[in-house]
């Protein structure tokens, strides 16, 4: 049989056929990324939301705190909140602590829940220690000589010199600090130590202690590190990173552990 001819329009034989225009699969591209809003005015917008954003670690006391934030490391406020007051209310201060038994610290902790108990009961004592032994007993009010103590680097230092003293030295990098300043793109890096100067380049020091607060309070309440809730957020107009935030900011996901397979 004789091919039929190709028509173009239909009742207009002989006309060419157009070919078929290709598919763009538009679903499948993310959004295009709005510029970074200026700093501050985020800032102001988040702080508005989170009026009441705060250290959210129990203390009564320079001291107290100190060793709440050492506590902290990897283990939720909330635990720690549960922990303290049997501590302190056996250990409460610093001299008692220095003169505790690590082992029994240690014992206390594991018995109320914590995780790496041994290495922070070795921590909370070697610090008492040192501020009986270098300071009077008394917290030091520098970053440099709070590093110097067991357990504090720079982020619980920074925590103390801004909650106890209102004089923070730097920008108190967490999980949840890091990844909202990549996702509003006020830093491209993951290292604590490049977030920390980027912040410190775009806030003065009077709105360090503060800034660090608000972004936990906004991570923990919105901007979750799976789910962000960006239908829900105060402030997706100005963040780059919006309604595509759940892959900015997040650990690469650990690869499989293989397991040993038995002759």
């Amino acid at each position: 049989m004789a091919a039929g001819r190709q028509t173009g329009k239909a009742g207009a034989p002989g006309a060419a056929a157009r070919p078929a225009r290709k598919a763009v699969d538009t679903a499948a591209r993310p959004a295009p990324a709005r510029p970074v809003a200026p700093p501050q005015a985020t800032f102001a917008r988040l702080r508005a939301l989170h009026p009441d954003a705060h250290c959210e670690l129990d203390h009564r006391s320079a001291f107290e705190l100190l060793v709440a934030t050492v506590l902290s490391a990897q283990t939720t406020d909330v635990l720690v909140n549960k922990v303290t007051p049997h501590l302190f209310g056996a250990y409460p201060d610093a001299r008692a602590l220095a003169g505790a038994d690590p082992a029994e610290i240690g014992a206390l902790l594991r018995r109320l829940g914590m995780g790496m108990f041994n290495q922070k009961a070795r921590n909370i004592v070697g610090l008492a220690r040192g501020l009986i032994e270098r300071h009077g007993g008394e917290v030091p009010r520098t970053l440099a000589e709070l590093v110097k103590l067991p357990g504090v680097g720079r982020k619980t230092a920074n925590v103390v010199l801004g909650v106890a003293f209102g004089a923070p030295e730097g920008v108190v990098v967490d999980t949840h600090v890091q990844r909202l300043s990549q996702r509003l793109g006020w830093t491209t890096s993951d290292k604590p130590e490049q977030i920390e100067r980027d912040l410190g380049a775009l806030f003065p020091q009077r709105d360090r202690d503060m800034l660090s607060h608000t972004l936990v309070f906004h991570g923990r309440r919105i901007c979750f590190a799976r789910k962000p809730a960006c239908g829900g957020c105060g402030i997706s107009d100005a963040c780059p990173s919006a309604f595509r935030a759940e892959n900015v900011g997040r650990k690469p996901p650990r690869p499989p552990r293989r397991r040993d397979v038995q002759p």
